[in-house]
């Protein structure tokens, strides 16, 4: 183990240091020189030395074996709450999938029993929602019980140039001694509604009159098509305000009507910028409906459809097929140093872009440990720490350095904020594993976690910050595919490698 090697190098050092004890406790002899002397003191100085760095190793040891022990029981507190989650949304798949199949012969949807029905994971797709009993109370009638037949969809793999929708599933396959990739294509994630969507929620950016006639305009549109349309609470208000016509508009009152929102929206469309996904995106604690985001705000690297074409762009992805771009959220949890046992964690947050670790307002450095599963990564020293998804790539990621990724490649961008280090580079992690932030009990002051730049929290010494991909993405509409729109969002938000074109009537070389 780790620290028996430190307790042995600890004994080995209080053992030189005993060696040096004996040599300058011997009596001088009579008419020895001054250099001896001098030599006598240095080595009592180096007797001190070993003595302070016996005991700082020591300790130093002893506290890293201790939160390594806590380290490994949270490992295994997260591993036992998956296996139950996803054992969990598997029964009530498999519930859910034989009712609809009896609805279907009966000609009646038949109500869900007591427990949320979310989604369930098919054979041949990878995400698909059905048939759910809305319990609440509607937010603009008084029908109790009302059944709610949400759109169902399927995501499938698109190759560009074959006809089929079905990409193979062996990504790795070994086959008389020789290990083989698949075929490599153009794979792009394709939703395909299974039943028309019937209910849409609108988000807006507040304060901007340009966004709240386009809103009224689209919500007209969307009326006309025979959908129902929710809105947030502001915007039902202004809307009514300005003319009764707005009254079928349905909404809700409370946090509990924002929790249950996922089993009644057949999709999402967002009128605002990046800003304006991010908060749609918080709505959803679960799953996320699929989003078509319209441009306009003052930079979008989320949203590719202009809002002057929204009937020809809405048109088109309710009757589907459509390419989807599948963002990435992290998972976070605080634990803090007051807590009893490893299972008493705050609430989980969700972050589509980044979760920051900063110093805040003290004039000192952040001093933050940081572990991969049960491997220590270092000791970050500077401004901070970004966490950052691939979607959050461009974000604050970028302006601290980090590179620009593609927001489908899973993985977690590891960026220190101006560390105090030459050789303190930016790292790429699998989306697989499991970050744990630890400010420590030496630190000489507290940090600040931010989540997507809200919900700011203090940590203070012994306090952790527990980070993993989420289950749940945001799937976000595509104007042409995921590709196209990332490498479109880069140059036009970026002007990402514009320069002027070298001229041709410069200095030729010889022939």
């Amino acid at each position: 183990m780790p620290w028996e090697n430190g307790f042995v190098d600890a004994l080995s050092i209080v053992n030189s240091e005993k060696a040096v004890k004996e040599i300058i406790e011997q009596p001088l002899v009579e008419g020895i020189e001054d250099h001896l002397v001098e030599f006598s003191e240095a080595m009592r100085t180096v007797s001190k030395a070993l003595r302070r760095a016996a005991e700082g190793k020591a300790s130093a040891q002893a506290e890293a074996s201790e939160w390594k022990r806590k380290y490994e029981l949270e490992r295994e507190r997260n591993s036992q709450l998956e296996h139950k989650v996803m054992t969990s949304v598997e029964h009530n798949g498999n519930s859910t999938e034989k009712k609809v199949e009896n609805s279907a012969q009966q000609l009646e949807p038949v109500p869900e029993t007591d427990h949320q029905s979310q989604s369930y994971r098919e054979r041949n797709g990878i995400y698909s929602h059905e048939v759910l009993w809305d319990k609440e109370n509607n937010s603009c009638s008084n029908v109790r019980g009302k059944l709610i037949r949400k759109a169902s969809f399927k995501l499938h793999w698109w190759c560009k140039g074959e006809k089929n929708d079905q990409h193979k599933h062996d990504i790795v396959s070994f086959e008389k001694g020789n290990i083989s990739t698949a075929e490599r294509s153009s794979k792009q994630i394709c939703l395909k509604w299974e039943s028309p969507p019937q209910t849409v929620l609108v988000v807006t950016k507040p304060n901007s009159t340009s966004v709240k006639v386009l809103c009224g305009e689209m919500v007209r549109w969307l009326r006309e098509k025979k959908l129902n349309i929710y809105v947030e609470p502001r915007v039902r208000t202004e809307l009514v305000s300005e003319s009764s016509y707005f009254n079928f508009l349905q909404t809700w009152k409370d946090e509990d009507g924002i929790f249950l929102l996922h089993e009644k929206v057949d999709l999402v469309v967002t009128l605002g910028g990046d800003g304006t996904v991010l908060w749609a995106a918080s709505m959803f604690k679960g799953p996320v409906p699929p989003i078509v985001p319209f441009a306009l705000g003052s930079l979008g690297f989320m949203t590719p459809f202009h809002s002057e074409q929204y009937r020809e762009c809405l048109k088109s992805i309710l009757q589907g097929p459509i390419s989807i771009t599948l963002r990435h959220r992290l998972q976070c949890h605080v634990i803090r140093e007051a807590a009893k046992h490893e299972y008493e964690t705050e609430e989980p947050i969700l972050v589509l872009n980044e979760v920051t670790i900063d110093r805040g307002i003290s004039s000192f450095l952040t001093n933050l440990e940081c572990y991969c599963d049960n491997s220590f990564v270092t000791c970050v020293q500077g401004d901070g720490l970004i966490l950052s998804t691939t979607s959050g790539s461009t974000a604050y990621s970028l302006a601290a350095g980090g590179s620009m990724v593609h927001p489908q490649v899973p993985g977690i961008l590891f960026t220190p904020i101006c560390p105090h280090s030459l050789s303190f580079r930016p790292l790429i992690l699998p989306e697989y594993v499991t970050l744990r932030i630890q400010v420590p009990f030496n630190s000489r002051g507290h940090a600040w976690a931010s989540f997507d730049g809200k919900g700011r929290k203090q940590l203070g010494p012994g306090d952790a910050l527990v980070c993993s991909m989420s289950i749940w993405p945001v799937p976000t509409a595509c104007q042409g595919d995921s590709t196209n729109d990332f490498l479109h969002s880069i140059h036009d938000g970026l002007h990402w490698n514009l320069r002027k074109t070298q001229s041709f009537d410069g200095p030729r070389g010889e022939s």
